[in-house]
C-alpha cells in the first residue's frame, strides 16, 4: 500500500478530529494521513431514541470553533445552561448558572453520531484517506516509522503512527505499553429517559450512597442518564423492565423534572481510572482512552481527549522535522503533562468523594456544597474545570 506521513488508527471521533486538526497544515506541508477503521462512517445521519452521546465542554466548543465545526454541531448540540448538584439525604445543594460565568452555556451534549457526521464530511479527500473497513492486526517499528499490518493482509509504512482505537486496544499491550488501573468497584448504567416537566436545558449531578448520578439535556427533552451503581447493582439494574426501572430511578433522583415517562435501551460496563504508562514513543502517539479513561461521572474524558488533539497537532505542524521525530512527540508530551495531571486529578477527587457514603465524610461533603455559593472563588475555579478553561484560556 506504499508510505504515509501520518497514520491515525481509529477513526471515531479522537481519530477524525486530529485528521481535522492537521489537514490544513499537512496540505502545505504535503503530508498524507490515512485514517484506517473497522466500520466505514455513516453520512446519512438518522437520529436515535437511543443514540449514545458526548458531553462537551464550553473549552470544546472554543476547539471546533477554531477548526470551523462548530457552527455544524452546533444544529443538534443541547446548551447546558446550568448544573445544579446535589446529595441525596443531604441539605447541601450548589448551582452553576452560564449567564454568571459570562458564556452562553456551560457545555453541550451531542449525539456521537452526529459529531461523528459532522467530522466526517469535513475531512479533505485530498489530504486525509479513509482505508475503511479495515483493521490493524500488528505494527513493526521501523527506523523511520512504522509497518502496519492489516486483516485483509496488506501493509502500509508510515512516519508516525497515533493509536486511537480506544480502552480496549489490542495494539496497546502488543507494544508491552502498560497501563496503570485503578478500579472503583463500580459500573456505569447508560441510557436515555423522557422526563414530563422540559429539563430546560439544566444536567443534574446526584449524589447518592450508592455511588453518582448524572442526567445531561438532550434535544427532543430527552436525557442522558449515567448512572454509577456497585458492580453487582448494575446488571440487577438492567433487568428489570422498564417500569420498575423508571421507579427506582424516580426514587434516587427525585421529582425535580416531575416524572419519567420513558427509557431506552439500557447498557453498562465496568469503570476504573486507566492510564497508559507511555504515551509517547519514536514514531508513535497514543491519544483518546488508549491514552487515560476516566470515570464518565465528571463529563472530563473526551474533552481531555480533544485538547490532547489539538496540543498534538499543533506540536506537529509547529516543528521543522517530519512526523514521528521524538524530540517532537516528547514536546507535545511535556506540554500536555499539567493537563493530563490536573484534569486525571480533578476528575478522580471528585468521584471518590462522592461515591462514599461514609457519615463523616457524606456531612463534610454536603457542607461543601452548601458554603458553595457563599465561596465564590471556589465556586468560580469548579466552573472552569468543569467547563475545560482550567489549564488553557483558549480551550
Amino acid at each position: 500500500m506504499g508510505r504515509v506521513d501520518l497514520a491515525i488508527i481509529g477513526g471515531g471521533l479522537v481519530g477524525a478530529s486530529l485528521a481535522l486538526a492537521l489537514q490544513e497544515g499537512a496540505k502545505r506541508r504535503g503530508w498524507k494521513i490515512v485514517l484506517i477503521e473497522p466500520f466505514a462512517p455513516g453520512d446519512n445521519y438518522q437520529p436515535s431514541y437511543d443514540a449514545r452521546s458526548s458531553a462537551l465542554s464550553y473549552g470544546t466548543r472554543q476547539i471546533y470553533e477554531r477548526l470551523g465545526l462548530w457552527s455544524e454541531i452546533a444544529r443538534r448540540a443541547e446548551p447546558i445552561l446550568q448544573i445544579q448538584v446535589s446529595d441525596r439525604g443531604h441539605f447541601g445543594a450548589a448551582r452553576l448558572r452560564a449567564a454568571e460565568e459570562g458564556v452562553p452555556a456551560l457545555g453541550y451534549v451531542a449525539e456521537n453520531a452526529w459529531l461523528g457526521r459532522c467530522l466526517w464530511r469535513a475531512l479533505d479527500a485530498e489530504v486525509v484517506t479513509w482505508h475503511c473497513p479495515a483493521e490493524v492486526v500488528g505494527l513493526e517499528p521501523l527506523v523511520d516509522g512504522y509497518r502496519l499490518q492489516l486483516d485483509d493482509e496488506r501493509s502500509l509504512d508510515c512516519s508516525l503512527a497515533v493509536l486511537a482505537d480506544g480502552g480496549r486496544s489490542g495494539l496497546r499491550g502488543q507494544l508491552g505499553i502498560g497501563v496503570r488501573q485503578q478500579p472503583y468497584g463500580q459500573s456505569a448504567v447508560i441510557a436515555n429517559v423522557t422526563p414530563s416537566e422540559p429539563h430546560c436545558g439544566r444536567a443534574f449531578e446526584r449524589f447518592t450512597e450508592h455511588g453518582p448520578l448524572a442526567l445531561l439535556p438532550l434535544p427532543e427533552n430527552r436525557c442522558a442518564l449515567v448512572w454509577t451503581r456497585p458492580g453487582e447493582d448494575a446488571g440487577r439494574l438492567l433487568a428489570l423492565d422498564d417500569r420498575q426501572f423508571l421507579a427506582e430511578l424516580q426514587q434516587n433522583f427525585g421529582y425535580r423534572l416531575g416524572t419519567f415517562r420513558q427509557v431506552g435501551t439500557r447498557n453498562f460496563y465496568p469503570l476504573s481510572l486507566i492510564e497508559a504508562e507511555e504515551q509517547v514513543r519514536p514514531h508513535l502517539a497514543l491519544l483518546g482512552n488508549v491514552a487515560h479513561s476516566l470515570h464518565p461521572i465528571a463529563g472530563q474524558g473526551y474533552n481531555l481527549s480533544l485538547r490532547d488533539t489539538l496540543s498534538l497537532a499543533e506540536t506537529l505542524l509547529e516543528s521543522p522535522a517530519a512526523p514521528g521525530d521524538f524530540a517532537t512527540l516528547l514536546r507535545y508530551r511535556e506540554r500536555q503533562r499539567l493537563d493530563q495531571q490536573l484534569t486525571v486529578g480533578f476528575s478522580d477527587r471528585v468521584t471518590r468523594l462522592f461515591s462514599t457514603g461514609a457519615p463523616l465524610l457524606a456531612g463534610g461533603r454536603s457542607l461543601g456544597l452548601l458554603g458553595f455559593d457563599l465561596l465564590p472563588p471556589a465556586k468560580r475555579w469548579f466552573a472552569r474545570q468543569a467547563m475545560g478553561l482550567g489549564i488553557r484560556a483558549d480551550g
